[in-house]
């Protein structure tokens, strides 16, 4: 009953903003953004953060309108930031954890725009990747893995800013092209042509993105960094092709299919490959 009446709200929500296109349709691409762009979970209350968290040195960072915490756990020069993904915060790294900290590197984690402990209503890859473009400036990582639309995000933020100290980046059940986000968006709400016209002005004008060249193909095509690319073909949040998409133009990547990990990609053996990759000569 409950999944009826979830379902029957989401059609409704995106009845109105089709009906809103046509009459208001500046309200109706703000209401398609907001719906689209601010997460429903992920978030953290600072009195009752996982015990993981608790364990790393937190650190708030002030970036233009929005503060954000950096978790660090002290170890060698070796510095590797994690990107978590969409609904999500730092401590969904948790079980790679012992993987990373055989090496003694010094581990970093963010939260992103509107997730866990940082400020926000809403998340986007271009704020998140400024967010990690901070982290870069203050403590120059070579190692850089990202999860869903954190690897995305890492993607862009490498395509951008170009960050020299980086050598290797791993990414998990990586989106690639931006239109397909805003497709599968506009599927589930049922939207029209009109909104999701109106949805590519909104990601122009703001962003000076075109959501139709925004993909991960694109991207990766720019980058001379090392990487593993994995991905699950049963994960069920993005489709396995995604990652091929990214593969398809990232030249130095080793692309490693995995099957019933679902989206999380926890699994003892890929960790242990990407130690491999990372930290052996």
């Amino acid at each position: 009953m409950n999944k009826f009446f979830k379902t029957f709200s989401i059609k409704l929500i995106g009845l109105y903003i089709n009906l809103l296109s046509y009459i208001f349709p500046e309200q109706a691409t703000k209401l398609a953004y907001k719906f689209f762009s601010e997460p429903r979970d992920g978030r953290l209350k600072p009195e009752s953060i996982p015990e993981i968290l608790k364990q790393a040195e937190i650190e708030t960072v002030s970036l233009e309108n929005y503060n954000f915490p950096i978790y660090k756990w002290k170890g060698n020069e070796t510095k590797i930031l994690l990107v978590h993904g969409w609904e999500s915060n730092a401590s969904r790294w948790e079980p790679m954890f012992p993987y990373l900290q055989k090496s003694g590197a010094t581990i970093l984690a963010i939260d992103g725009p509107a997730h866990g402990l940082s400020s926000g209503v809403e998340c986007n890859v271009p704020q998140y990747a400024d967010f990690i473009n901070t982290v870069f400036q203050k403590y120059e990582p070579q190692i850089l893995i990202g999860h869903s639309l954190g690897g995305l995000t890492c993607l862009y933020f490498q395509h951008q800013f170009k960050a020299a100290s980086l050598q290797k980046m791993v990414l998990l059940g990586a989106p690639s092209d931006l239109e397909v986000i805003i497709q599968n968006y506009a599927n589930l709400l049922q939207l029209n042509k009109k909104v999701i016209q109106l949805m590519h002005t909104y990601f122009l004008n703001r962003f000076k993105i075109n959501p139709v060249e925004f993909t991960g193909t694109n991207l990766a095509s720019s980058l001379s960094v090392l990487g593993i690319l994995s991905h699950d073909a049963d994960d069920e949040a993005v489709h396995f092709g995604e990652s091929k998409k990214i593969a398809s133009g990232w030249k130095n990547a080793t692309f490693i299919e995995t099957k019933g990990l679902g989206h999380s990609m926890h699994d003892k053996a890929l960790y242990q490959q990407i130690e491999k990759f990372l930290f052996s000569s």
